[in-house]
């Protein structure tokens, strides 16, 4: 499958919107660095090229998105055919990147190859999908704790992130001790070996000239 990868560094950020472009039957990966036991949304869209009005459609009926997630150790963790716009949801078992592939196919008899397709793309971090409506419907103070509820869950995903974030420079701080360690210890090693190679050099220059009674 020919892939496109995007790399989404979301740091602090909870939600990132975007689009791009594809051929049907072509699939667009982007990669997610979030830690562990962190729940992970994204909702597309599909919009097709109409060369009539050379514009986007608002929608692509019979078109639809494969949706596939990966870790790097090639666990899957969603693996799911949708329509033409959607919502998926997966939970991250361990902290790292992890892979999100979308690739369009047709779910018509005729496909609609060679077509060009604009995808969009909004993927939030950590947040549950809350319903903001019904919220509204109750009085100020179920709004309040809906408002509230929201503020914590993201002050906890900003802690969690802010923990992988530590993790992650705790592991590359180790590793840069244990490689000057190394570097120093061969420094070492050098500097004792061109000194037994001199000595070792000096007594056969000395034997050579003894031997020739230059000396």
């Amino acid at each position: 499958m020919p892939t496109l990868t995007f790399i989404v560094g979301l740091c602090f950020s909870l939600s990132t919107a975007f689009y791009f472009h594809a051929g049907d039957g072509e699939g667009k990966c982007i990669i997610e660095d979030i830690p562990s036991d962190t729940l992970l949304t994204g909702t597309f869209r599909i919009q097709q090229w109409d060369t009539r009005r050379h514009d986007f459609l608002e929608s692509a009926p019979g078109l639809g998105m494969f949706v596939t997630v990966t870790t790097y150790n090639d666990e899957v963790l969603l693996s799911k055919l949708y329509g033409p716009q959607g919502t998926f949801y997966f939970t991250s078992h361990s902290p790292g990147e992890h892979i999100i592939c979308l690739e369009s196919n047709s779910t018509r008899l005729v496909s609609f190859g060679g077509s060009k397709l604009r995808i969009h793309l909004e993927i939030r971090v950590g947040q549950h999908d809350l319903d903001a409506a019904a919220a509204q419907a109750k009085d100020k103070v179920n709004e309040v704790s809906f408002k509230l509820e929201r503020l914590i869950e993201q002050i906890e995903q900003i802690v969690k992130e802010q923990n992988y974030q530590r993790d992650r420079e705790e592991n590359f701080r180790m590793t840069s001790e244990g490689t000057n360690s190394n570097v120093l210890w061969w420094a070492f090693a050098q500097t004792f070996i061109f000194i037994t190679i001199g000595i070792f050099q000096m007594k056969h220059l000395k034997d050579f000239f003894i031997a020739k009674k230059l000396v």
